[in-house]
């Protein structure tokens, strides 16, 4: 069955954090809103984000000057050169110095150019890759979810099951008594009974086993009881969904967010293969310096911090350096090239990432279509076998049939009632995936 096959990847969701509060009746939207919460690669991608907003705004910045101040304070005993006197001095003399310098890049073979569009292009990436691991903790806490759902209505169906099991025992046992039922009957029906009791009691440990499951996945204490909530799904909703596959392959190419990160890779590598270019080209800074100074010649008569530190030592340079590459053991020569690889293998990803895309809305189209086919036929099954199982029931009661055809019929009927379920919780999660496989899922469409 699809819905219990996709549940087998438990650890990717995994986190040591602190267990959370968890509702006694745990609903749709508090499963997936505390697995959003607490998946550490989603967490992980999140950091990621904070890294590339930050590095894109420092590549902007980095097309601008750069300011920076120095100062310093010290004392020489000896010989120094006094700027005042134009003489060298021995003595002792305190110095302060304090000066402002900025730098402009002029020219660099639009290295900082293409490297502030390649932080651009990685920062859309990476939002991109945040939104679609969203939809992969989302999608993947749904089916675990929706496994708890059918785990429940096949208990309710092994309860009702067992109920008429031990109803109809009551009913053998006395019509065995009166005679006029053999006593072969009431031994079948009693071995009906223990082995309700016993689907009974493995649908319900299958029951606390997925929730454990779920548990360990939302990072909530397993220990602590809850109880799952029904949905509010309308099913005939989802069996009126008349979506074509070739606007499936439009809408997908349009939300796919794993497809945007893809395309926006490609740009980055491009643009960071255009700026490791630039290192072959001449580099031209703009830049000018401004200080001053003061000094203090211990037993003489200075002049005041004022006079010399704003009038006399101060010292205004600027102007232009040019940086000519000329050879460099070919360092530049390997950084281009491994960028070039780079740059090829995010096409190489981006071209099988479109294949990805159209491959996975290809496949949920057909399981959906399935799913709907399957629930359509199970629902006529379980009416069949309703239908089947009271007529024999009549036919029991009149003497007509005997007990060994009638818990066939039963056994037929229970278990209509159960691919029922199974084909209905199936149906919703194909639907899901196939929310998941246009790019579309988003935490307001879980009812």
């Amino acid at each position: 069955m699809v819905l219990v096959s996709y549940l087998s990847v438990t650890s990717v969701l995994a986190q040591t954090t602190p267990t959370q509060e968890v509702p006694a009746l745990l609903t749709f939207k508090d499963a997936v809103s505390i697995g959003l919460k607490n998946n550490v690669a989603l967490n992980q991608q999140k950091n990621q984000l904070n890294y590339t907003q930050v590095n894109k705004t420092s590549s902007l910045l980095q097309l601008g000057p750069t300011v920076s101040a120095q100062g310093s304070a010290y004392r020489n005993d000896g010989n120094s050169f006094n700027q005042n006197r134009g003489e060298v001095v021995n003595g002792v003399i305190d110095f302060v110095n304090g000066s402002v310098n900025a730098n402009m890049p002029v020219f660099n073979g639009l290295l900082m150019m293409n490297s502030y569009k390649a932080a651009n292009n990685l920062n859309e990436s990476q939002l991109h890759r945040v939104n679609r691991s969203q939809q992969d903790v989302i999608s993947f806490v749904s089916g675990q979810f929706l496994t708890c759902l059918m785990d429940k209505q096949l208990i309710k169906i092994n309860e009702e099951n067992l109920a008429s099991q031990k109803v109809r025992y009551d009913q053998i046992k006395t019509q065995t008594d009166l005679g006029s039922k053999a006593e072969s009957d009431l031994y079948n029906q009693e071995y009906q009974v223990k082995n309700a009791e016993l689907v009974l009691l493995r649908s319900q440990n299958t029951y606390k086993n997925d929730k454990n499951t779920l548990a360990l996945t939302l990072q909530i204490d397993p220990s602590i009881p809850f109880d799952i909530a029904e949905t509010d799904w309308d099913i005939n909703l989802l069996m009126s969904d008349s979506i074509s596959l070739n606007e499936m392959y439009t809408t997908a190419m349009e939300h796919r967010s794993d497809l945007k990160q893809a395309e926006y890779a490609e740009k980055a590598a491009r643009f960071t293969y255009s700026a490791s270019k630039g290192n072959f080209y001449p580099s031209i800074y703009a830049g000018a310096s401004y200080g001053s100074r003061y000094n203090y010649i211990h037993g003489e008569d200075n002049r005041t911090f004022k006079d010399q530190f704003t009038k006399d030592n101060t010292q205004l340079s600027y102007g232009f350096s040019v940086n000519i590459p000329i050879y460099n053991a070919w360092q530049y020569k390997s950084r281009t090239a491994l960028t070039k690889v780079t740059y090829d293998n995010a096409k190489i990803n981006n071209q099988n990432t479109e294949v990805t895309v159209k491959t996975d809305v290809m496949r949920s189209y057909q399981n959906f279509t399935d799913a709907r086919t399957n629930y359509e036929t199970s629902n006529a099954q379980l009416k069949a076998a309703e239908l089947t199982y009271k007529m024999e029931k009549e036919r029991y009661d009149l003497g007509i049939s005997d007990i060994v055809q009638l818990s066939i019929i039963n056994q037929t009927y229970v278990k209509a009632q159960g691919d029922f379920q199974s084909s209905k919780f199936t149906l919703m999660f194909q639907r899901l995936l196939m929310s998941y496989a246009l790019g579309t899922l988003k935490f307001e469409d879980i009812p």
